[in-house]
């Protein structure tokens, strides 16, 4: 069965708030002082505090490690009688490390540099590092990335194959705009297995909006895939990408030269129909032209795209959606890049689900190049752009703040 991780961790009675180290240090021993950030805090960034935040609070206790001779505080809701420690951004979870010693090694992670690279040239060992990215799974995934916008209604769903240990096992993956909002492994891609998958992207985005409805959901086909989104969300319309059919058919067809160009032609001219009716006629027009012109695999494939004229019709009703896989495509080409780097997935599931789960938090976090950054109006990574909002100029502050609570609300 799928490791789920959708339950909120232990890590989630931690509020990560974004204090410059130098002002931290300043008021951490002056009550008064600590209060009167918290609550201007609270003003501008309500979404990274408890629900139960704004009905009182008080200073519960305050500890020093040893290890980094930091102070840190707790509070406690007066309505919950829940605690909450407060950690400044600048420092990891259980104060591991400072994030200006350890973003640029984590950053690079992000191209798949082996952890014994990192350990050569940054310090720590192997097992440091590797904790280290690992850990950031413990975090919710949706809630971490969706933090001041509105959850996306369209998405991208697909499995992508890889390894572990020697067998096969699946990546169910959730994107949206751009972001990777689910990445939960499933040992078979049967309808059961992908269910309890997807099912973890379902939680945290409950978590997020209880009254969550996506109105669509691109995949290549995949009759398990298309069965765990309707039984996830029975009102769904689950699309079929149009891109995989012709794909099918440039797979058979290279070798046909010329007419090859004219049939591509003929299919993504109606692929650009403006209404539904539009695309019937002119798949009814290549179809015709095909039985003319082709014979065999390829004239298969043409008529087997010719075939699903009503469920590329079903597109014309939800404005926004997906029509192709292409935004899915290119999250999961770096995510086979990743995980071909690291040669593949190790461990136990759980921490191998882990692993995947820390990938998708790095992928929506880390900086893009400066050329995608001014294409993107300086927003530097998919999660920014998403929120339209940078909590820290520092990227792994940036989302750590995010990961206030662990990513979750409830």
């Amino acid at each position: 069965m799928t490791v789920s991780v959708g339950e909120r961790p232990r890590g989630s009675s931690t509020l990560c708030l974004p204090f410059r180290q130098e002002d931290y240090l300043q008021f951490i021993d002056d009550p008064t002082a600590f209060r009167a950030v918290l609550d201007r805090m609270f003003a501008d960034l309500p979404e990274l505090f408890p629900s139960a935040f704004d009905q009182g609070y008080t200073l519960k206790d305050s500890y020093t490690s040893k290890k980094t001779g930091l102070c840190l505080r707790r509070i406690q809701c007066q309505a919950t009688g829940e605690a909450f420690l407060i950690r400044p951004s600048f420092v990891l979870p259980y104060l591991t490390a400072r994030t200006n010693e350890v973003d640029n090694a984590l950053y690079l992670r992000k191209f798949g540099v082996p952890f014994h690279a990192l350990a050569r040239v940054f310090g720590r060992n192997v097992m440091y590092w590797y904790r280290l990215e690992v850990s950031l799974g413990r975090n919710s995934i949706v809630g971490t990335t969706v933090r001041q916008a509105a959850l996306p209604v369209h998405l991208l769903a697909d499995e992508h194959h890889q390894t572990r240990d020697g067998d096969k096992v699946y990546v169910a993956t959730t994107i949206a705009e751009g972001c990777c909002l689910g990445a939960a492994l499933s040992p078979g891609a049967d309808e059961v297995n992908l269910t309890e998958a997807y099912g973890v992207f379902k939680k945290e985005a409950l978590d997020v909006e209880p009254t969550y409805k996506p109105q669509t959901v691109n995949t290549d086909g995949w009759s398990a895939t298309r069965a765990a989104w309707l039984v996830l969300f029975p009102l769904i319309a689950v699309l079929r990408c149009f891109l995989h059919g012709w794909l099918n058919i440039r797979k058979r067809g290279k070798h046909l030269k010329e007419i090859f160009w004219t049939m591509g032609e003929k299919v993504w001219h109606a692929f650009g129909a403006e209404n539904r009716r539009s695309m019937a006629q002119r798949l009814r027009r290549l179809r015709d032209w095909a039985r003319r012109q082709l014979k065999g695999p390829v004239l298969e494939q043409v008529e087997k795209l010719c075939s699903r004229s009503k469920e590329y019709g079903e597109v014309y009703k939800y404005p926004g959606c997906h029509r192709t896989s292409n935004m899915l495509d290119r999250v999961m080409r770096a995510m086979n890049r990743y995980f071909e780097d690291g040669q593949h997935l190790h461990g136990s599931l759980k921490a191998a689900n882990q692993h995947c789960r820390a990938w998708a938090l790095l992928y929506n976090f880390t900086p893009w190049s400066s050329v995608t950054v001014k294409a993107n109006e300086d927003w530097r990574c998919p999660a920014e752009r998403l929120n339209q909002h940078r909590y820290h100029d520092c990227w792994l502050q940036n989302l750590l703040i995010s990961a206030s609570l662990a990513g979750f609300r409830r």
